[in-house]
């Protein structure tokens, strides 16, 4: 259930979702009679560019994570505050079908997580280490 709340959503925290299930359609050759992909298809050309994959037919969301420092290493991965936003999301959508204090609580407490996370960048971009690995 929690997963169809992503149906639609196209990008979280500025990042593509990649929808693997349309990727078997859209490119079926790369993928093996057995429905697994090739990998190397996948770490190659898809996995550098885009870190969010959801697999509807496994009910499954997955993250590539930022690896190292950005101005250190590039954008290779998403941060903590992009999978804070997916299940922000994903609670939004669960709150639009079964609305409760409950969610309405998660939601809130999410929201406060995102704007900590961000007063945090601020501070960093100030003190001018902003992606770097330093304190």
């Amino acid at each position: 259930m929690a997963l169809k709340t992503l149906e639609g959503v196209e990008e979280i925290g500025g990042f593509k979702v990649i929808v693997m299930d349309e990727l078997r359609e859209k490119y079926p050759d790369r993928f093996n009679p057995d429905g697994s992909m090739q990998w190397e298809w996948f770490e190659n050309d898809i996995r550098p560019n885009h870190f969010i994959y959801v697999r509807k037919d496994k009910n499954s969301l997955s993250f590539t994570l930022q690896n190292g420092p950005i101005k250190e290493n590039g954008i290779n991965g998403c941060q903590v505050d992009t999978i804070i936003e997916a299940a922000l999301v994903m609670i939004k959508g669960l709150n639009e079908k079964f609305p409760c204090e409950h969610n309405s609580k998660a939601m809130f407490c999410l929201s406060e997580a995102l704007d900590h996370l961000a007063e945090r960048q601020r501070d960093r971009i100030s003190r001018g280490v902003e992606g770097l690995n330093k304190e």
